[in-house]
């Protein structure tokens, strides 16, 4: 009612919706009024709608009708839905980058190997991968060390995990940090080991710092990241794979800094914060907008 009220009050030409569970609310508080109203999906549809919980999940997985997605695979997923639960029309920003935030520093040429995961300490997340990963990496007496930064529920039950394997000694669990790009600029390269994603925002910050990325291929990650060019794409739960693929970066520095000179140059055509507000007004204009 509140934010109805606010509408009303400042008459706004578009109502955009920050996270899907706002989604329904934000639909709400424009009826009525010339307002536009437009959704936002920023992970995997069903996530995002399971989520939300099982009334407001499918009130914002279909008002408003008309939805902004970061992720293409998330957006084509929604348009093939045969149910009354999802949006009519589904348009696509990827998320964008203040690429001067993230400098480009070239990775450690030698030394011990420093892996970065970014994250929170969820289920969804996979962190065991990780570090059933470092694992078979220790067997094999290769030199590196993996940091996760994030906080979540899972921190206990991970650190317990890393003691219980007998990897403690190769991996730092770092809580909640403000310093991401920091930590990607003192890192050989990033992991990301998630069961499911939209967009993820790390992965494109490591390649904006010149970082190799190792990840699963969910979500739009298979778009980031061109496999063998600017990181590798492992499928997700293929641990024989990913061992190999991080096992590869740790012995072969210069292919490290290959991938991540490929990256930055990606990251410049592509994932700068002109393209995310070209795009955005794009969606806008297409929803009705004539601003």
């Amino acid at each position: 009612m509140a934010f109805r009220r606010l509408v009303m009050q400042i008459k706004p030409q578009v109502v955009h919706s920050y996270s899907f569970y706002t989604n329904f609310p934000a639909w709400w508080g424009t009826l009525g009024t010339n307002a536009i109203a437009i959704g936002a999906v920023r992970s995997d549809f069903d996530w995002a709608k399971n989520g939300t919980g099982p009334l407001l999940g499918r009130l914002s997985a279909r008002w408003p009708r008309r939805q902004i997605f970061n992720s293409f695979a998330a957006a084509d997923y929604a348009r093939n839905l045969r149910s009354v639960f999802a949006p009519r029309d589904c348009f696509v920003v990827r998320n964008g980058l203040d690429l001067d935030q993230f400098p480009i520093v070239p990775p450690p040429a030698s030394g011990r190997t420093l892996i970065l995961g970014v994250g929170s300490l969820i289920s969804v997340k996979r962190w065991d991968r990780m570090l059933a990963a470092a694992v078979e990496l220790k067997r094999r007496g290769l030199n590196f060390f993996i940091r996760i930064a994030g906080n979540g529920p899972l921190r206990g039950p991970l650190q317990e995990e890393a003691r219980h394997l007998g990897i403690a000694d190769r991996v730092e669990l770092l809580g909640h940090r403000d310093d991401i790009p920091d930590l990607l600029a003192g890192a050989t390269f990033l992991v990301h080991t998630s069961d499911s994603e939209g967009c993820p925002n790390v992965v494109m910050e490591a390649m904006a710092c010149g970082r190799a990325v190792v990840a699963t291929g969910v979500g739009d990650v298979p778009d980031i990241v061109e496999d063998g060019k600017t990181g590798f794409v492992v499928r997700r739960g293929d641990h024989a794979m990913l061992v190999e693929r991080m096992a590869t970066l740790i012995t072969h520095r210069d292919l490290c800094r290959r991938m991540g000179e490929a990256g930055r140059n990606k990251a410049e055509h592509e994932f700068g914060l002109d393209r995310l507000v070209s795009d955005t007004f794009v969606a806008y204009r297409s929803a009705g907008w004539v601003g």
